[in-house]
């Protein structure tokens, strides 16, 4: 690993990005837009998608996960930033209403005091180094209005598939999985307040373990499902 590298820019994996990813989460028996729009379903079980939030997409890459907040957030603002130009302008294609995107330097992000509702990032603290992820968090809980609400998705590096398939994965191999105990300890010197930690994705999506599905609710207290999210809060209380 370069001593040079703070994050990770896609720009040189744009083209053909879902593509390489689908091929390379193929042994899970789900596509890129599965993992998309699964996470944005958690969200539902917190957030009331009937409310005009502004909402930012924080390391949007090319757009995916907009696709997917837009449909199941209806009301809301959307905001997505990355440090990718190229990922941007794809992003940007997608002309999805009330969304808008923009790159910007990985350091500061480019908008005002408590401007957002909700922040929604989804593997990408992975590919910042972990000297950075204090002063990113520090800029998200800025941004969050009081009472704002943070989610993170990460790979859960206790999970042997996962770290199989990050391994293998062409645009992953500089990324350092967070550890949930790690990443619990860096929310909580945040500032912000954790609310939970919930582990997802325990079976494969193939057909064979499709009657197991509807157990992984029950299981998400169990720290080996292949992905895992952080929920938490800026409370007035915390400074």
């Amino acid at each position: 690993m370069s001593k040079q590298r703070d994050f990770d820019n896609f720009d040189e994996f744009v083209e053909g990005y879902r593509e390489t990813h689908n091929k390379a989460i193929a042994l899970s028996g789900a596509n890129s837009d599965f993992f998309s729009e699964y996470k944005i379903l958690e969200l539902l079980n917190f957030e009331d998608n009937s409310k005009p939030l502004k909402i930012l997409d924080f390391g949007c890459g090319d757009g995916n996960s907009s696709i997917y907040l837009r449909k199941y957030f209806p009301n809301a603002t959307i905001v997505g930033i990355d440090v990718s130009e190229e990922s941007i302008k794809q992003a940007e294609k997608k002309e999805l209403p009330n969304t808008t995107f923009s790159a910007f330097n990985g350091v500061k992000i480019p908008f005002n005091n408590e401007e957002f509702d909700l922040v929604f990032t989804s593997m990408v603290f992975h590919h910042i180094e972990h000297h950075l992820h204090e002063d990113i968090l520090s800029e998200i809980k800025r941004i969050l209005k009081q009472d704002g609400r943070f989610y993170n998705f990460e790979h859960n590096p206790n999970n042997p598939l996962t770290r199989k398939v990050v391994n293998e994965c062409e645009f992953d191999k500089d990324a350092v999985l967070l550890k949930p105990s790690y990443h619990k300890k860096l929310i909580t010197n945040s500032g912000l307040s954790l609310k939970e930690i919930k582990y997802t994705i325990f079976f494969p999506r193939h057909k064979l373990f499709k009657v197991f599905h509807f157990t992984e609710n029950l299981l998400s207290w169990l720290p080996i499902g292949a992905q895992y999210f952080i929920r938490a809060e800026k409370v007035k209380h915390l400074k």
